[in-house]
């Protein structure tokens, strides 16, 4: 399967890279510093082993975040984000801003909507 993003709006090409429910939270919880698994899986909420690992492999394949290992036993893993992850999460700073601002507003706008169904 290939990737293929409208790439005539570069907000296509990043939200193809971070646009899920969860790499938004990976990337905000890395951009405090290096984390294992298990710190993200406590840090992100009600996520699954499996998706966490899906969304970090992705991170990872995009260039967003590196996983590395030390050596010993048990074996220690960290992820961090790389300089171009570290771009994209200050580049999310002014989304993040505008959706703490209009929180209120939205949830008042989505609760006066008739139920679907």
């Amino acid at each position: 399967m290939g990737w293929d993003p409208d790439d005539s709006c570069g907000v296509n090409v990043a939200f193809a890279v971070f646009g899920s429910k969860w790499k938004p939270t990976l990337m905000w919880l890395l951009s405090e510093g290096p984390r294992r698994f298990a710190e993200l899986r406590r840090g992100a909420g009600p996520i699954s082993e499996k998706v966490l690992t899906e969304q970090l492999r992705e991170l990872q394949r995009d260039g967003i975040v590196v996983r590395r290992e030390r050596p010993g036993f048990p074996l220690h893993v960290e992820y961090a984000l790389t300089d171009r992850g570290a771009a994209l999460d200050r580049a999310l700073g002014p989304v993040a801003q505008w959706g703490d601002e209009n929180l209120e507003h939205l949830r008042a706008a989505r609760s006066d909507r008739p139920a679907a169904g």
